[in-house]
């Protein structure tokens, strides 16, 4: 009777698992973008790889449900109440540009990009700030009639950026049409109103909210403080426990305390030890890791990881049957039109065994810290230029494998995805928009960032690093980052890199004026050569719309 009970029970256990299954509430991205599923069933996967976690899933396409709820459906139910395919067409849109993206990325070398493009770019902002700073007051700026951000944007002209600092949006209207074009099937690019509808989110996030925000000083000064963590100034306003005077204090100095301060000179020593063992093993065992498993290289990686491999986009019911989803070899002609791009493009060098990614950070720590004006910091990156000289390779191996381990993993993406939903939309509908500080708040912000970062230096080598003066030259530091249209230069720069590091085909060899310049001779202007990134003159591209 037992036996007969048991197939019983696990049949009833299983019933019980799909009824509760079945009874949970459906979640939002279900409910506005794949209503015709049942209650029951999983969210089809949002991303190409395999190897993506069911938890990054959820949370993308929360977070996508939550943005097209905000920006689209607000407007969509004034028009009609009864049409509730839009969102799930959109959402069949951006799975489709959010996969070839992702193939893309990953077909992409950052290495290049964060070690060497960025780093030269913030070189470059900040000598060009201070040389437009050193011209402010003279004849140069008529006197002073001339402003700075003026000033500033003769020396770094670019087409989407007014001297004020505005934004073009037409110029990155017509950048993210072209990575549309490039990430969609001809059948999905053709319809121009839910392409529009993709467009015109992105651009009104990243160009109206994002940008304009983050390029504002105290918005820097801000992330710069909370990267820095909480101040010590806590711990450092309590009075010290001072004990008062005891005449019997030496009555207590017996064999007793000698034992004791024996033994903590003895736990002392043996923490430092196991400190210095765990950090021999963990730098042997890093080492080793980069060695052995090296990143493999863009053409490995586009030869090991083709485009067909891609799961093809999830087809909502009402658009199958409306016959206007792309069959698969739609994706294929797609992918290979995309490659026959790649083709055309030079690629890099396979003899150059080395690129030298520590260079250009170390240029940019020297430029930030006025380093070449002071003797014993510019001696003391020499020296580390020339140890990074001499382990070229190995640095190279290891900045490449923490940029893929610590920054560019599964981990980090989940966070800021997590990060973005809660501060875009903290209760489910985008906020209400955030306050700026008053000009006093952001005077305090200053203030306690030049504190923050004179607090990282030890005051032993505060003298031999930040010269006679550490609070001057961590005002020099900051103020570059102190102009919000200056700052905007560099983040149109960054994004034009960034996109240029994608989509290479948007970007053309060789332009008019002073774009096919050489960089280094450009950097060589204050007449520090050996700072100056080398950066040829075949590989300055500009962006063509």
């Amino acid at each position: 009777m037992a036996g007969n009970l048991r197939p019983r029970s696990t049949h009833s256990n299983s019933i019980t698992s799909n009824t509760t299954k079945q009874q949970q509430p459906a979640t939002l991205a279900k409910r506005l973008l794949f209503p015709h599923l049942s209650p029951g069933s999983d969210l089809p996967p949002l991303f190409a790889s395999p190897t993506c976690s069911p938890e990054l899933n959820a949370e993308a396409y929360d977070f996508l449900a939550l943005a097209l709820r905000a920006f689209v459906n607000t407007w969509w139910t004034k028009i009609t109440r009864y049409d509730k395919e839009l969102l799930p067409e959109i959402t069949i849109v951006l799975t489709t540009v959010l996969r070839t993206l992702e193939t893309r990325l990953l077909s992409t070398d950052f290495s290049l990009f964060m070690f060497s493009v960025v780093p030269a770019l913030i070189t470059q902002h900040y000598r060009d700030y201070r040389h437009a700073a050193s011209k402010a007051s003279t004849s140069y700026a008529m006197g002073g009639a001339i402003p700075l951000p003026h000033l500033f944007h003769q020396l770094q002209p670019h087409v989407a950026i007014s001297p004020e600092g505005k934004i073009d949006e037409e110029y990155f209207r017509q950048a993210f049409d072209h990575v549309l074009r490039s990430c969609l099937p001809p059948q999905n690019y053709t319809p121009e109103a839910e392409r529009y509808i993709v467009r015109e989110i992105i651009l009104k996030v990243l160009v109206k909210d994002v940008i304009p925000r983050v390029t504002q000083p105290w918005f820097i000064q801000r992330i710069i403080l909370d990267l820095l963590g909480p101040s010590l100034d806590a711990e450092s306003d309590k009075p010290p426990n001072v004990s008062p005077p005891s005449h019997t204090q030496h009555a207590h100095f017996s064999f007793h305390s000698l034992l004791v301060f024996f033994l903590s000179a003895v736990q002392s020593i043996s923490g430092m030890g196991l400190a210095l063992v765990q950090t021999y093993k963990q730098t042997l065992s890093t080492i080793k890791l980069v060695n052995h498993s090296t990143r493999p290289t863009v053409n490995q990686r586009r030869a090991s990881e083709p485009w067909r491999k891609a799961r093809p986009a999830p087809i909502s019911p009402m658009r199958n049957a409306r016959s206007i989803s792309p069959p698969l070899s739609s994706y294929a002609s797609a992918a290979s039109s995309t490659l026959s791009l790649h083709a055309d493009i030079p690629q890099p060098n396979p003899q150059r065994s080395s690129s030298h990614y520590a260079r250009e950070p170390l240029t940019m720590i020297s430029e930030l810290f006025t380093m070449h004006e002071r003797f014993a910091t510019s001696a003391v990156m020499h020296t580390l230029c020339m140890i990074c000289a001499a382990t070229t390779p190995l640095m190279d191996r290891l900045l490449t494998h923490l940029l893929y381990t610590r920054i560019l993993c599964a981990s980090s993406i989940l966070f800021v995805l997590r990060l973005s939903k809660h501060t875009l939309f903290p209760n489910g509908y985008p906020g209400p928009p955030p306050i700026d500080p008053t000009p006093e708040e952001q005077i305090i912000i200053h203030q306690q960032l030049v504190r923050r970062l004179r607090e990282q230096v030890p005051a032993f080598l505060a003298p031999v690093l930040l010269g006679s003066s550490p609070e001057r030259t961590v005002e020099e530091m900051i103020r570059p980052l102190g102009d919000a249209a200056c700052n905007a230069h560099l983040a149109v720069f960054i994004m034009d890199a960034l996109l240029l590091s994608i989509f290479p085909e948007m970007g053309v060899e060789g332009s008019a004026g002073n774009a096919d310049v050489d960089v280094a001779e450009r950097l060589d202007d204050d007449g520090i050569q050996d700072w100056a990134p080398r950066l040829s003159r075949t590989s300055t591209s500009a962006m063509t719309l």
